[in-house]
């Protein structure tokens, strides 16, 4: 038989959506504080030459001003000031949640509740603001001395543009970081997540035009745009699935008796995702491999040695070496990160301490192996997953040079963020229905009969 919230779920409806009133205040604010963010994405840094900087990022696309430029929609190619984004922060939040498992004192903190939450999101704001200040100061003295076809990127170089490039980075950075925290609480989650979102899917339409127009021309075969579409849809789809797939752990409380009634005794699952890791493995992955591309980009036209010119070329985007170098680091980050983030013996332990158990498993240890066993099976399959996802639209770009802005770290971010905002979406539309329900149950009263004073 269905739960109660179960059943709550299965009749939402356009109906209960309207009546809502919260939830599009939330939906509202969402949009508006996103559009802001959109604003923000064409106001230029004072002193950046925005024709010279579109030249420059045209000739370094296989590098990570092409990969950042891509997540901020297009923020780093105008040099604006939004253009690095929420990227520290990501970085500093990452940073802080593997620490935070590596470090007994963070590790406690974690443990403390919303006290030691609110210590951790002191310290990953900290963290952020030293980030940015790093990631703007080396972009503002590379600006001074990146040039194209002689021209220069920078106006007027110089101690007074490097402040106040810096300054406006870092406070576009955290200005970006105060909204996403307001999306989140204010809005409809994910404020973070939706930012990201918003930047990638931005350039969405220009992709599509591209894609089109070559196959009108004649550069692309029109059954080939076809094809390309229907493999892009079953790809989403086959992404979405993916992100769903869980593995259901079975839990079973026993039953125990105080006074003269008997308690306990249900069962229930632990879910275990098989993607555990996330999109973090192939963003990872592609930070690293993208260095000596970039280095070898910008170093090329000092008369470096020509070693790094041909490691630059042989770990470029579609290469053989760059795809099999990227899956390896896919497949290291993805069990390195699942290992940090669940911790088998922690987890077999509280179980333990509640009274649960695995069917069939004895408590403790045996429940410990069991769950690794698990984890290795799942992250396998979800890093095997992800490969096939990264590597899929290389080998298309490369092979079929079809200019499709997404690639396969995009596509999972944005299925993946789309199903968590469907997913609030739904849970506020569920805790508005249990509402409804309370006020109805307050506004009957007491039953007829049943007053509180004397049955007369």
């Amino acid at each position: 038989m269905a739960s109660a919230a179960e059943q709550l779920a299965a009749n939402l409806n356009m109906g209960s959506f309207a009546k809502a009133t919260e939830l599009k205040k939330r939906i509202w604010f969402t949009l508006i504080a996103l559009v802001v963010y959109r604003l923000g994405t064409y106001i230029p840094v004072p002193g950046v030459d925005a024709t010279v900087m579109g030249q420059l990022l045209a000739q370094h696309q296989g590098g990570i001003l092409g990969m950042f430029d891509m997540f901020t929609g297009g923020a780093l190619g105008r040099m604006t000031v939004f253009a690095l984004n929420i990227m520290p922060y990501i970085s500093a939040s990452i940073i802080i949640q593997l620490l935070s498992t590596a470090v007994p004192s963070m590790d406690a903190l974690k443990k403390e509740g919303e006290a030691g939450r609110k210590k951790l999101n002191a310290y990953t704001r900290y963290l952020t603001v030293f980030i940015a200040l790093f990631q703007a100061y080396g972009l503002a003295v590379g600006l001074e001395n990146m040039s194209s076809h002689g021209a220069s990127a920078v106006v007027s170089p110089g101690l007074f543009f490097i402040i106040s490039c810096v300054v406006t980075l870092v406070g576009g950075t955290m200005f970006l970081m105060w909204i996403g925290e307001q999306i989140t609480s204010r809005g409809v989650g994910n404020g973070i997540s939706l930012i990201i979102f918003s930047g990638i899917v931005a350039n969405l339409p220009h992709a599509l035009a591209s894609l089109f127009e070559l196959g009108r021309t004649g550069a692309l075969s029109p059954i080939f745009v076809v094809i390309f579409l229907v493999l892009a849809i079953l790809v989403i789809a086959f992404i979405v699935f993916m992100e769903q797939a869980q593995r259901r752990v079975v839990i079973q409380y026993p039953k125990r008796q105080m006074g003269n009634r008997m308690f306990g005794g249900e069962s229930t699952h632990m879910p275990l995702k098989v993607n555990t890791a996330g999109v973090i493995p192939p963003i990872f992955a592609s930070s690293v491999l993208l260095i000596p591309v970039t280095i070898s980009g910008f170093v090329s036209n000092h008369n470096m040695p020509g070693w790094l010119a041909t490691l630059g070329q042989q770990l470029g985007q579609g290469q053989p070496l760059y795809m099999a170098f990227y899956a390896a680091m896919i497949l290291f980050f993805s069990y390195f990160y699942a290992a940090v983030t669940f911790n088998p013996e922690e987890t077999a332990e509280n179980l333990r301490k509640q009274g649960g158990f695995i069917p069939g498993v004895r408590p403790g240890a045996s429940t410990s192996r069991y769950f690794d066993r698990i984890l290795s099976r799942l992250t396998t399959i979800g890093a095997l997953y992800l490969v096939v996802v990264c590597l899929l639209p290389q080998i298309l770009i490369s092979r079929y040079n079809v200019p499709f802005y997404f690639g396969g770290t995009s596509l999972i971010i944005i299925v993946s963020v789309t199903i968590d905002t469907v997913t609030q979406i739904q849970s506020h539309l569920v805790a508005h229905q249990y509402q409804g329900l309370i006020r109805k149950q307050r506004g009957r009263g007491p039953r007829s009969g049943m007053t509180g004073g004397i049955r007369r």
